[in-house]
């Protein structure tokens, strides 16, 4: 559709798109690898290769939004714009909906269920919302006499799209790295140990994501 309308943002959030359906095999791949129960080779069961899983999310989001800023800002430069056809609003439109839709369901069963690479897929749907809408607007714009905002409206979403790729690589090492947990919660975890019968004292206490 975003060739055939001729929206240079459509073709990014469909190339977008694209990166997502190899995500969510990644995704369902690393679930069920998880759920092994732990061996002689890893005593600590598999848990941790849902932040494997989403660091090649967040990997696979942050070059294709490379690849579309790349190709974006050279057809900015060079002014080889045209205004797409309505259609291209059309096809965003319903993407939008789909994609925020699977994000709300996805976000529920990744915090049920505690799995970092649910909720990065579920964060993945979101930032697809995003880019379609704001490709719808960058369409609409570009029909109504603005051609340019097609153009721009692409390099939008290659920075969106960058931006949550880098959020998920961050978080996946954080979480490979046993990062600590908030003082917050520390503090909470102290206090119900210190309050508990036959508890005397407590010399060392430490939590990991």
């Amino acid at each position: 559709l975003g060739l055939m309308s001729g929206s240079v943002a459509l073709v990014a959030d469909s190339l977008h798109s694209g990166a997502d359906v190899v995500a969510s095999g990644v995704t369902q791949l690393s679930l069920k690898i998880s759920n092994k129960p732990a061996d002689e080779r890893y005593p600590f069961g598999y848990g941790n290769i849902q932040y494997i899983s989403s660091a090649i999310v967040g990997s696979l989001l942050l070059i294709g939004a490379s690849f579309l800023m790349y190709g974006s800002v050279v057809k900015l430069i060079s002014g080889t714009y045209e205004a797409p056809s309505i259609f291209a609003a059309l096809g965003a439109s319903v993407t939008v909906i789909v994609n925020e839709l699977m994000y709300r369901y996805q976000i529920c069963v990744g915090n049920e269920n505690n799995s970092p690479a649910i909720i990065a897929n579920a964060w993945d749907n979101r930032s697809d919302a995003i880019s379609s809408a704001a490709v719808m607007v960058g369409v609409i714009a570009s029909v109504i006499g603005f051609p340019i905002a097609d153009t721009i409206a692409a390099i939008g979403v290659s920075a969106l799209v960058g931006r949550i790729g880098l959020e998920l690589i961050g978080k996946a090492v954080h979480g490979l790295m046993d990062s600590s947990v908030d003082t917050e919660l520390l503090q909470t975890a102290w206090q119900i140990a210190t309050d508990t019968p036959l508890v005397h004292s407590i010399y060392f206490l430490r939590g990991r994501h």
